[in-house]
């Protein structure tokens, strides 16, 4: 990858969809982009398969290996936000480019806010007629202390479990673009240095260093284990590659860009495959039982086996990226979903929050056929709901 700026030979700007948190895109064409929304689409049915509670879940979490679809979701992100916002520095300068960036948190955040309502709310409401431990153990913090609840979730300080990934998004747009505008006038390589270090150092307690400097400096009332689950200073090493690769696929050509040699795309595929077949021999975790060793794939921190196993997907998916979309059927539902991926994630959040709330955790008592009926339902609505913002979206063009 060509680390130094350049701002000549610019293609097209690819404009964002309306309710669409991006629009990916490999190359400039519409196939790959819509291969990607079909990617995008995939990562949102399988983080739904995930997170609701039924005999499945498990089973089909982290099919790719030691990753998750969050990881290839919030690089998906990354990726089309380098690739957008280079393209609209490079057309309207850079303060359009952070003006687009703070329009698209804007509506980010207002998904968050959203959701935290509609917990504080629906899903409080319905715990009190169901008391289901799955629903109240989502937000135990607020049940405990309501308005310290609600102003520190506002201000993303607390992160109930479902509802952290959104205010890890929000952050990484809020800092992009004075990363994008640096990048792009003085080049990648310190921006990717300092990445690498902060991931470094959340393997070490980075956070929780923070953490406990910030309680000791305002009397914070928020939990550590309440403030999200993911680490952020460890997700970002996800956001800036992504973004690097983004920006550098929008400043330079098809035929004009790194390829990666044959022997690294095989060995990525060697090491996919290895990866795939390990995760389905041993479970979630890589050792058996409680193997100290399993933290270096642990999700949360992006440990180093995850990240490794991460970058060898996205080697094997830049390598042969053409072959798989000149062979791959489309799937279409797939790619209407992705295409509206913001508000299709906040809808899986509601019905995910909804089927909590009613049915509790899964239980061997309960037939398999309704938790089949749940998915179902669950992946039918979030099509209508990226049906109607496709429509939307086009009606106001």
């Amino acid at each position: 990858m060509d680390l130094k700026p350049r701002a000549a030979s610019l293609p097209p700007p690819v404009t964002a969809a309306c309710g669409a948190a991006v629009r990916p895109a490999l190359d400039s064409s519409a196939a790959r982009q819509t291969h990607l929304d079909a990617l995008r689409g995939l990562f949102l049915v399988l983080m739904t398969s995930t997170h609701l509670p039924t005999w499945f879940g498990v089973p089909t979490s982290q099919s790719f290996g030691f990753v998750s679809a969050a990881e290839g979701f919030v690089f998906l992100s990354a990726y089309m936000a380098g690739l957008v916002y280079t393209r609209r520095a490079a057309r309207d300068g850079m303060a359009a480019m952070k003006r687009t960036f703070w329009k698209r948190t804007r509506l980010i955040y207002a998904c968050q806010v959203a959701c935290l309502l509609f917990l504080f709310t629906v899903i409080a409401a319905l715990d009190v007629k169901f008391e289901q431990p799955a629903a109240t153990n989502l937000m135990s913090f607020y049940l405990q202390a309501p308005l310290t609840g609600l102003w520190t979730s506002l201000l993303m300080i607390y992160n109930p479990p479902l509802l952290d990934i959104l205010p890890m998004y929000i952050t990484y747009m809020l800092v992009s673009p004075w990363v994008l505008a640096y990048a792009l006038q003085r080049g990648w390589r310190l921006v990717l240095v300092s990445s690498v270090l902060l991931w470094a150092g959340a393997q070490l307690g980075l956070s929780r260093v923070i953490y406990d400097a910030t309680v000791a400096l305002t009397g914070l009332p928020v939990p550590f284990n309440e403030t999200g689950a993911f680490e952020t200073f460890a997700w970002q090493l996800l956001w800036v590659l992504g973004m690097a690769l983004g920006s550098y696929h929008a400043r330079v050509p098809i035929g004009e860009r790194w390829p990666l040699p044959d022997w690294l795309g095989r060995a990525a595929l060697l090491v996919v495959v290895t990866f795939i077949i390990w995760r389905f021999t041993t479970g979630l975790a890589p050792f058996p039982g409680e193997n100290p060793w399993n933290q270096i794939a642990d999700k949360w921190h992006l440990a180093p086996l995850r990240l490794f196993n991460f970058l060898a997907w996205v080697a094997v998916l830049l390598h042969y990226g053409a072959w798989l979309t000149a062979h791959l059927p489309r799937i279409r539902p797939l790619e209407v979903m992705g295409s509206a991926s913001l508000l299709v994630f906040s809808a899986h959040l509601v019905i995910v929050l909804m089927a909590l709330a009613v049915f509790g955790e899964s239980t061997p008592e309960r037939p398999k056929w309704v938790d089949l009926a749940m998915f179902t339902f669950s992946v039918v609505a979030m099509y209508v709901v990226a049906r109607v913002a496709n429509w939307k979206s086009q009606t106001v063009r």
